[in-house]
């Protein structure tokens, strides 16, 4: 393992990602509930900006289907990489406070207060911009098209059930965690964006589901579905699609089935895990050691 002021320009090896995570589990524990919430509220911006990006890139792209979802999840990438390098809390990222926990250094009640102050905060950060989003009018872009098919997007993700959710927000939040595992291993910059860019498009593209980004796809859809062109233009180019579940009832159900399948899928399937592999095999040797003594 390298030493933590030894310079090299080669990556951190997987070994030294955990070290460095959990540095960064005591550090984020550590933070003030102002700091915390305030860094969350700007990480649900940024990844309502990543969501809003990427409705922007397939609203009306003529390509096929697989290269318009490429094209809109590399977009949709910008999200984390602000949370990365300008600095901000992210819930979903923040599951990874779980190996601080299982290696001790951080208790059950510093990881539950993070994770409650960061939901709440990214929810707040991303109402912002669905706000900010619908006092722009650019959803009237083209004829409505755009805001079409923001309310598109709202009622395919509120049509979706129980399970349809928590299975794609495991699979969403491993990917997510993954990027940000990846970014440990980072020296620079353009390393870390190099790093997120194709875990965060694989989830989007896939059609994966992220609790946070929720907060502004399903919002926008709700603060918009009601004006008159677009559901003339819904009734007229999208006559097939179920808006009977896109309202707050449906918006809750939503978040309720990705946001535990995000937990599952970065706390237990990326933490548990690599705690595991690299933690749990040297502390049950120092304890088999201490029993022979």
């Amino acid at each position: 393992m390298s030493q933590p002021n030894e310079f090299s320009f080669d990556d951190y090896s997987p070994a030294d990602i955990v070290a460095r995570v959990e540095q960064a589990c005591k550090r984020k524990a550590g933070l003030h509930w102002i700091s915390l919430l305030m860094l969350s509220i700007l990480a649900g911006s940024f990844i309502a900006l990543g969501a809003e990006f990427f409705t922007l890139a397939v609203f009306d792209s003529s390509l096929s289907v697989g290269l318009t979802r490429l094209i809109g999840s590399v977009c949709f990438s910008l999200g984390l990489i602000l949370v990365v390098v300008a600095g901000a809390e992210l819930f979903t990222g923040n599951n990874l406070l779980i190996i601080g926990f299982a290696s001790g250094t951080v208790t059950y009640k510093q990881v539950l207060k993070n994770w409650v102050v960061t939901y709440l905060g990214n929810f707040v950060g991303s109402i912002c911009v669905v706000l900010l989003m619908f006092m722009t009018d650019l959803w009237k872009m083209k004829s409505f098209a755009m805001g079409i098919k923001m309310v598109q997007i709202a009622a395919d993700k509120t049509n979706l059930t129980f399970l349809q959710g928590f299975s794609r927000g495991i699979l969403c939040n491993a990917l997510v965690c993954l990027a940000v595992w990846l970014c440990f291993s980072a020296r620079s910059v353009v390393s870390k964006i190099a790093a997120i860019i194709f875990p965060i498009a694989a989830f989007v593209a896939s059609g994966f589901e992220h609790s946070i980004a929720n907060m502004y796809f399903i919002p926008m859809g709700l603060i918009i579905k009601n004006n008159p062109d677009i559901l003339a233009g819904i009734a007229k180019n999208l006559p097939e699609l179920n808006m009977s579940h896109l309202n707050i009832t449906g918006f809750l159900g939503n978040l309720l089935s990705v946001t535990l399948g995000n937990i599952v899928g970065g706390a237990i399937m990326v933490g548990i895990v690599y705690w595991m592999i690299f933690v749990l095999p040297g502390r049950l040797k120092k304890e088999k050691k201490s029993d022979l003594k």
